[in-house]
């Protein structure tokens, strides 16, 4: 079972901390949300949890009970959904996936063309992206986390320009997919995370 301990986590821009103080273990097969207003830190937490952005304070640990995950390795053992991740909008949809999925493994049993059927793209699978609206882009970027075959799912604000039918596809993605994994959400919405067993207030990190 995989799991990431974090020990005293801060961080801060120039003289400001974003946070600090932050202690928590965090289990695969749990679901946990991370809550707070615009500005509190919960994207910049996200960031350092998945590796991406260094601390300023604070240890770090990713393992399972076998072996230590370096987090210069941990981005190959998570997927993110987040506002601030570009597509590539040259691409098609199949394009994409298939970009996407040379660099995570995808989930067995699988075709690209089912996992677009899947996020209910299958009209728009040779489409450029650019062509794409602001919801069916968001959908591709939901197939791309979903169905990569890696433990952690981190989730910053995922049913951005979702309309109702899209709220309703992402609460069958996690369903049926996330079941197994270690699922991080950030977001204020609460349909976003009421499946979540655990919710940490950004504001006690202050």
């Amino acid at each position: 079972m995989l799991r990431i301990t974090a020990q005293q986590l801060g961080k801060r821009f120039n003289r400001d901390w974003i946070f600090k103080g932050f202690n928590y273990t965090f289990e695969q097969g749990q679901a946990y949300a991370i809550t707070g207003n615009n500005g509190s830190g919960k994207s910049t937490l996200l960031q350092v949890l998945a590796g991406s952005m260094e601390l300023s304070e604070g240890t770090l640990t990713v393992n399972d009970d076998t072996y230590t995950i370096s987090t210069e390795t941990l981005s190959q053992h998570l997927t993110i959904v987040a506002p601030y991740l570009e597509l590539i909008e040259e691409m098609t949809a199949t394009e994409m996936l298939q970009f996407h999925f040379q660099f995570k493994p995808q989930l067995p049993h699988h075709s690209i063309a089912q996992i677009i059927d899947a996020v209910q793209l299958s009209h728009a699978a040779h489409k450029q992206i650019r062509y794409y609206s602001s919801g069916m882009k968001q959908r591709i970027k939901l197939a791309q986390a979903f169905f990569a075959h890696v433990p952690i799912l981190m989730l910053d604000e995922p049913c951005s320009n979702l309309d109702r039918t899209g709220y309703e596809l992402y609460q069958q993605l996690i369903a049926t997919y996330a079941r197994e994994k270690l699922i991080l959400v950030c977001s204020n919405e609460a349909e976003e995370y009421q499946f979540c067993n655990q919710v940490i207030a950004m504001a006690q990190y202050k």
